[in-house]
């Protein structure tokens, strides 16, 4: 698909509003809340962006996650788009956004196109608010993964995100000996995709199935 075909259709499908939350729960871990609601029970909510960058590759449209590494914390080696915690110099979530995916993956501040910001996902193991915001690049430069923050950089198809119409669920293993159970995923290359991310590709599928 050409990228002026997809943005034209993509764009028409955002036209129709966000499908937000009720995107969400197809993803969503048993027993998790509402983002919406989760977020008034915190006493300590931490601001934070991620960016989904889109871009032309092999006559389709590809989307770039990370794999962060192995550390003592509660999104150790889990697959994520590249994001954290609003600085307190950073001019917006916007910014933050895009000054993540510089430090993360090195792609540069104002090289990618925003096109709109989906709906934010609340994690309530870390109490981040996280804000995503969708940008587009008609071209990659080489990416270069952080040393410290991402162990790979993942890019992949995100019509594969249409192609299994029935959601897969699995057993996670978490801190302390506890694992989650009947946790629904996307595989992806290869990775399980779940959680918060998960909950916003989900959404991306919903705002593909309209095209």
């Amino acid at each position: 698909m050409k990228s002026v075909d997809f943005l034209e259709q993509f764009k028409q499908s955002l036209q129709k509003g966000l499908p937000g939350e009720s995107a969400h729960q197809l993803l969503m871990p048993l027993k998790r809340p509402l983002s919406s609601l989760a977020k008034l029970d915190s006493l300590n909510l931490r601001e934070s962006a991620v960016g989904i960058v889109l871009y032309p590759k092999n006559q389709s449209i590809h989307c770039i996650l990370i794999r962060r590494p192995t550390y003592e914390g509660a999104h150790s080696g889990q697959i994520s788009f590249p994001g954290g915690k609003r600085d307190s110099g950073d001019l917006d979530l916007e910014f933050t956004a895009r000054r993540e995916c510089m430090e993360e993956i090195a792609l540069p501040h104002q090289h990618a196109e925003l096109i709109h910001r989906l709906t934010e996902v609340f994690i309530p193991v870390s109490q981040f608010l996280v804000q995503p915001y969708l940008f587009f690049a008609e071209e990659i430069p080489s990416l270069i993964p952080d040393q410290r923050e991402v162990e790979e950089i993942i890019s992949f198809d995100v019509f594969q995100l249409l192609k299994n119409q029935e959601i897969a669920r699995t057993s996670i293993p978490i801190n302390a000996g506890l694992t989650l159970k009947d946790v629904p995923y996307f595989e992806i290359n290869g990775h399980i995709v779940w959680g918060a991310t998960a909950m916003m590709l989900a959404e991306m599928k919903v705002l593909l199935e309209r095209m």
